[in-house]
């Protein structure tokens, strides 16, 4: 039934047919009916098919005579046309003495010897025009050169009726000489197209109502077919009982859904008046189960970002719930112009309101994005690069009315300071790149710190949930320490400086906490007692390092001597294993403890951990140097494209800087610049925060389901 299908929908796509796309319901479709009903369509289609080529076949022949009759026709009454004008002219022309030698030589002629007078004969037909110069040779050849060709080129091609190409095919035909019964068979073979015509494309109706009958119902019954087979399919994957009477399957379930499936198989019971019930248990095993998170249109997106990089595994957190919140964040923060968020807005709402024609089920997490967009694009206060006083009046103005419209002198606070994002009169100004640099610098290192640290306390309860205390000990704990040490606090030393309004040089103190952590920091000390913290902070995170590397490795080795300690090879229970111990890691058999390849591991984590928070730490800059990218190409389209044209008097010359300035701003900040801090965001999201507690070595749960099936699966 299947088959039959594909070869309905392959004579539908040649005929330019397209299934209907009306909602399916099968179940008032039987399928013993259904597989009748197929057949008796296919054998139609078939015999339609069978007549329409032969009859095609048919058609392509009296076409092919009939051109050659005319071309042929055309050719010979020519030829007897050129003849005629010039016997007049000889006749004409000729003298007595020319009269005199011609009646010899006809007179010659006429007694010569029948059997030695040359008859020349011909023959006419049609051949591909690619094989036009090989059959000239052919003729050549077979001749010794005796031969006259004329070749002409037909306009109208035949068509073969099975594959539908364009071709002629080389035929013999029978001529004569004579115009008059010549065009009485070009009418008796005119008379014949027209009547083939006439029944092939009746036939050519027939097969269209046909397809276009099977095309109504097509969806339909495609999706009963593939019902069917799945059902065939997972029926093959279940095994027979000990007394070959019954089926046993066995297959994953999400614990909620026990009582559906209960339900379901009572159900099913009495619907097929079975009187033999189906059997649900519930199995203990060691395996790991698959992982199953239940989302929708909005989630469902965030989860994909996160099964794209790797599968929870089972019971593991799901960095997803925090994506929902931090992606979007840090996308904003790389693409900060609220005009552009408008822009991008606006095209998510319209995916959104076509999203059942266009199965756009992302868009509307773009819409989320929109959101985040208009708040960071405030925050920076830029609309196309143009800022704007939304919350009030900017803190700065002019000394004296001759400044009125500086920007680099004469501007002293006036006005309270600006009460949201960044105050308007800081854009055009020479301390404007400086400024930005140093605020989106910082924040990307305060974005950073606490992505970093949400991570790592996912991590703690990743542990706590499984009982590893090791883990939490050894593992979480000094993590904490020796990024928060460093890292943690110079996003500390960071929120001071803004808020005391130090002039403190950072760079210097971080660098020199380590180079010379007891000399005085004179002008660069934030509050009192710093260089005692730093010590005391640098002693911790030199601590952290081997409290990392060491402990864990030991305490592995002794868990493992204690737990078989003076127990057999036996195969255990699942009960017998402490909560501690993943199922899925369990042998059923007593393992060998490699220790070497354990601590090995953890000198490699434990590296990679320390070198990760610098360089991650550093990655997260990615956030400052794509967000000035961002602001400065803004500017440059505005400043350097639209205001320069508008300053020419001539409509021409602003309508083509407005063009310029909408294509680059659609190309370049609403396309590229979108994937771009797409990618970035993903970057930070797989690398630097699901590194520190995400494993991502599961595999999905794919339950069995009608509305799964796609399309092209069979």
């Amino acid at each position: 039934m299947a088959r039959k299908l594909r070869f309905f929908k392959e004579q539908m796509r040649k005929a330019g047919l397209s299934p209907s796309t009306k909602s399916l319901r099968s179940g008032d479709i039987d399928l013993d009916h259904l597989e009748v009903t197929l057949g008796e369509l296919e054998s139609e289609l078939i015999e339609i098919n069978s007549n329409n080529e032969m009859l095609q076949h048919t058609y392509n022949e009296l076409s092919e005579y009939k051109l050659v009759l005319q071309k042929a026709g055309e050719l010979f009454h020519s030829a007897q046309s050129i003849v005629a004008a010039q016997q007049g002219e000889l006749e004409l022309f000729n003298t007595t003495e020319q009269s005199v030698e011609r009646s010899l030589l006809l007179e010659q002629e006429m007694t010569m010897d029948p059997s030695k007078q040359v008859k020349l004969g011909y023959i006419s037909g049609l051949v591909a025009r690619e094989k036009s110069m090989a059959f000239e040779r052919i003729l050549f050849r077979a001749t010794r050169g005796n031969v006259f060709l004329k070749q002409t080129v037909l306009e109208n091609a035949v068509v073969d009726p099975v594959s539908g190409d364009e071709v002629l095919e080389q035929t013999a035909t029978l001529f004569t000489e004579d115009l008059n019964k010549q065009f009485q068979i070009i009418s008796q073979v005119s008379g014949r197209l027209a009547e083939l015509k006439t029944t092939i494309d009746a036939g050519l109706a027939h097969r269209s109502n046909l397809l276009q009958t099977i095309g109504f119902e097509f969806e339909q019954w495609n999706f009963l077919v593939k019902k069917e087979k799945s059902i065939y399919h997972i029926l093959n994957m279940l095994n027979m009982d000990v007394t070959k009477k019954c089926l046993v399957a066995e297959g994953w379930c999400p614990v909620f859904a026990k009582d559906q499936i209960q339900n379901g198989l009572r159900r099913a019971t009495l619907d097929s008046n079975s009187q033999i019930g189906a059997i649900f248990h519930v199995l203990q095993t060691k395996e790991s189960p698959p992982t199953f998170f239940q989302t929708n249109k909005f989630t469902s997106a965030f989860q994909e970002i996160v099964d794209a990089y790797g599968v929870a595994k089972y019971q593991e957190a799901n960095p997803s719930v925090y994506t929902i919140v931090t992606f979007p964040f840090l996308f904003a923060v790389m693409f900060g112009d609220w005009g552009h968020g408008i822009c991008l807005l606006l095209a998510t709402l319209y995916l959104i309101i076509r999203e059942k024609k266009l199965s756009s089920q992302w868009s509307l997490c773009d819409n989320d994005d929109g959101n985040f967009f208009n708040l960071h694009g405030l925050i920076y206060n830029e609309f196309f690069s143009v800022p704007f006083e939304l919350f009030g009046p900017s803190a700065y103005g002019c000394r004296h009315q001759s400044c009125r419209d500086a920007y680099t002198a004469g501007l002293v606070k006036v006005h309270p300071t600006y009460p949201f994002g960044l105050d308007p009169k800081w854009h055009g100004s020479r301390s404007e790149l400086p400024f930005l640099n140093s605020m989106k610098m910082k924040m990307s290192i305060l974005f950073g710190v606490a992505q970093m640290n949400l991570g790592i306390i996912m991590s703690y309860f990743n542990a706590k949930f499984f009982g590893d205390n090791i883990n939490i000990w050894y593992q979480f704990v000094p993590q904490m320490i020796f990024l928060n040490s460093l890292f943690g606090y110079l996003s500390l030393l960071i929120i001071v400086k803004w808020c005391t309004g130090s002039q403190a040089d950072l760079y210097h103190v971080m660098i020199y906490m380590f180079l010379s952590p007891t000399d005085d920091l004179d002008d660069n000390q934030l509050f009192i007692g710093q260089k005692f913290f730093q010590i005391l902070l640098l002693l911790s995170a030199l601590a952290a390092v081997p409290w990392m590397m060491f402990p864990k490795p030991f305490l592995l080795k002794k868990r493992h001597e204690e737990r078989f300690q003076g127990q057999s090879y036996a195969r255990l229970d699942s009960n017998d294993y402490p909560p501690e111990i993943e199922p899925h890691s369990v042998s059923h058999n007593h393992e060998e403890f490699e220790f070497s390849e354990v601590f090995v591991h953890q000198l490699i984590h434990t590296i990679e951990f320390v070198l990760g928070a610098v360089s991650n730490t550093a990655s997260y800059l990615r956030l400052w140097a794509l967000s000035l990218a961002h602001s400065e190409l803004s500017s440059v389209f505005y400043d350097k494209v639209l205001l320069l044209a508008w300053g020419y008097n001539s409509i021409i010359a602003r309508g083509i800087g407005l063009c310029v300035f909408i294509f680059a701003t659609v190309g370049v900040l609403l396309v590229m610049e979108t994937l771009s801090a797409f990618l970035h965001a993903l970057r930070l999201h797989w690398v630097e925060f699901q590194n520190k507690f995400y494993v991502g070595d599961g595999y999905k749960f794919y339950p069995f389901s009608f509305a799964s099936l796609g399309q092209d699966d069979e």
